[in-house]
């Protein structure tokens, strides 16, 4: 049994995976983090019957008895929430987006160092998994590709950890082969992130969609994975990241990794 904090546990996807926990094999919810709601309890925060989780204002306050401290707050955070959670000798699980690939090498190193794991994903869905591990199955033949990331207008950060996290993926595989100079604006051509071009569309109606688009003289492919408008899909993905956290040591990057072992 491991006993769980969710940090972020009153959010969008936080209620939902505080959800997941308590109905879960093997699985206990210990506590929370919700600067919004220290000093209540879980339920009673949720609008519903006391839990018996105690919500705490900071992560440092929450890890007494915790093995696995699951992230889904801010960009601004989360890199504070993994390493203060290490120093403890807790696992992380962190589902919140907006960390560089120099955020990664520094969590990974703090993880090596005790002796734990860390696994991050811009996206738990099983089916956003299943779209990045096809792309990169693609990338080992197609050498032209570029990104293109969907989200809603209120998403302050740019490109997407789905997004980011695919084109680190893939720089993995190969560098994508370069396309020719555009006269114009060079912004007009996205950001460069890993060696891909990824371009962030910000509009309503969007939750957080990527697709990446491969081409050849005459033909491309392309990959794309909608999200809906409920964090159910993130889910099930998280809660096998949280099982499988303990047995490892360092960082682990993107869902697909622990699907396809």
């Amino acid at each position: 049994m491991s006993s769980v904090c969710i940090a972020g546990a009153t959010g969008w996807t936080g209620s939902a995976l505080a959800d997941g926990v308590l109905a879960a094999d093997g699985l206990e919810l210990r506590s929370a983090v919700a600067r919004s709601a220290a000093g209540r309890d879980l339920g009673t925060a949720l609008g519903r019957e006391p839990l018996g989780v105690p919500v705490h204002g900071t992560v440092e306050e929450a890890l007494t008895g915790v093995d696995v401290l699951i992230d889904y707050t801010s960009h601004e955070a989360v890199k504070a929430h993994a390493l203060a959670a290490l120093e403890r000798g807790v696992a992380v699980v962190i589902g919140t987006s907006g960390l560089t690939a120099d955020d990664f090498d520094e969590i990974d190193a703090a993880a090596r160092g005790r002796g734990l794991g860390v696994i991050a994903a811009g996206n738990f869905s099983l089916t956003a998994a299943m779209a990045q591990a096809a792309a990169l199955l693609v990338a080992r033949h197609l050498p032209h590709w570029e990104v293109i990331d969907y989200a809603s207008a209120t998403k302050a950060d740019v490109p997407s950890g789905t997004a980011r996290e695919l084109a680190e993926r893939l720089a993995a595989v190969r560098a994508p082969t370069g396309s020719q100079p555009v006269a114009g604006p060079p912004e007009a051509r996205g950001a460069t992130v890993a060696g891909t071009q990824v371009h962030s569309l910000r509009l309503p109606s969007f939750v957080v969609s990527t697709e990446v688009i491969f081409g050849l003289p005459d033909e491309r492919l392309a990959i794309r994975h909608d999200a809906g408008g409920s964090a159910t899909p993130y889910v099930a993905g998280t809660l096998l990241a949280a099982r499988a956290v303990s047995g490892r040591v360092g960082l682990t990057r993107g869902l697909d990794t622990l699907l396809l072992e």
